[in-house]
């Protein structure tokens, strides 16, 4: 039997087995996808608005030579800190549910049963978009995820969002030759979006390379071309590809599987929580990283919740005798 079994192979998870096997506790991690699965799915050569020094994980160094790392930096690093550590990871395995109590939980799997006294539940929020709930979001030219733009040179291409990830997007294809269409529910670019990233935006949209529509939402898309509703009135604009970049958040029915208990009076339906041990209401079960925010997507990263592992660890060690 683990003490401790840890759903997701994100760099919170890692730092949270890394505490516990560095306790004497037994430890595995299991993921659904690959190693820091999230960091794999964004896009090429993405640069992390922190520095390095706030991504490490378990004392180890993360060598770059950029000033902020870029995502394969990060996928390098993580794997060989996973390596070194030489950590029980379980990939491509997705849990399914979770019965038992504090002590004798059982993890079943869509492989098979897991035995465990706890259980630290760090998957993060980027498997689950936000949906657009407009007809035609299934289409094979809709993506809630952008990876690069050189195949989209010459088309025509939308963009929704007017945060971080929908600018820099529109930003890349534009230059990479797309003509770009940016479609914000709002009045203007957020006033989040980076200091750096922000006016270069608002410049191309001024100049015409970049068209805007504030104030808008979609009706529908089809095959070709996307059915907007602006202040103006209605318009359609002819479309070869849609990326709807509006956010993500956990996975909520996996949370609730598992019996993790969100927060009645927060909007965000955070999960409910112990905040000097991360223990949920569910005695043995915890919750790491930016899960912990629920739809509140910002309030946790890499950067502070990796400190979520050093609680967890402490707290689940005095609690269970050490292995052998």
């Amino acid at each position: 039997m683990l003490d401790v079994l840890i759903i997701g192979a994100g760099p919170v998870g890692l730092a949270c087995a890394l505490e516990a096997q560095r306790r004497g506790l037994k430890v595995t991690i299991i993921e659904k996808g690959a190693l820091v699965n999230s960091l794999v799915g964004y896009p090429t050569n993405m640069e992390f608005f922190s520095t390095p020094e706030l991504l490490e994980i378990g004392g180890y160094p993360f060598p770059t030579s950029h000033y902020k790392p870029l995502r394969e930096d990060a996928l390098d690093y993580y794997q060989r800190v996973a390596t070194s550590e030489k950590l029980a990871i379980r990939l491509h395995e997705k849990v399914l549910s979770l019965t038992g109590e504090q002590g004798d939980f059982t993890a079943t799997t869509d492989k098979g049963e897991i035995l465990t006294r706890n259980v630290v539940v760090a998957t993060g929020f980027y498997d689950v978009p936000n949906p657009l709930n407009v007809p035609g979001e299934d289409l094979p030219s809709v993506s809630h995820y952008y990876k690069e733009p050189y195949q989209h040179a010459t088309q025509n291409i939308i963009v929704v969002g007017a945060k971080n990830s929908s600018a820099k997007a529109a930003l890349q294809l534009t230059r990479a030759g797309a003509k770009v269409t940016l479609l914000v529910r709002g009045p203007a670019i957020s006033d989040s979006v980076k200091y750096w990233i922000r006016p270069d935006l608002v410049n191309r949209i001024a100049e015409g390379r970049i068209t805007a529509h504030f104030n808008t939402t979609i009706s529908a898309i089809r095959p070709g071309a996307v059915d907007v509703l602006t202040p103006d009135g209605p318009l359609t604009i002819p479309t070869d590809f849609v990326y709807a970049l509006t956010g993500y958040h956990p996975d909520e029915a996996l949370l609730g599987r598992l019996g993790v208990e969100p927060d009645p009076a927060d909007e965000a339906r955070a999960p409910l929580f112990d905040p000097a041990t991360h223990e949920t209401t569910r005695p043995g079960l915890f919750v790491a990283g930016t899960v912990c925010g629920g739809r509140a997507t910002s309030r946790w990263f890499i950067e502070n919740g990796r400190h979520h592992a050093q609680l967890i660890a402490a707290h689940i060690a005095s609690q269970v005798p050490q292995s052998a």
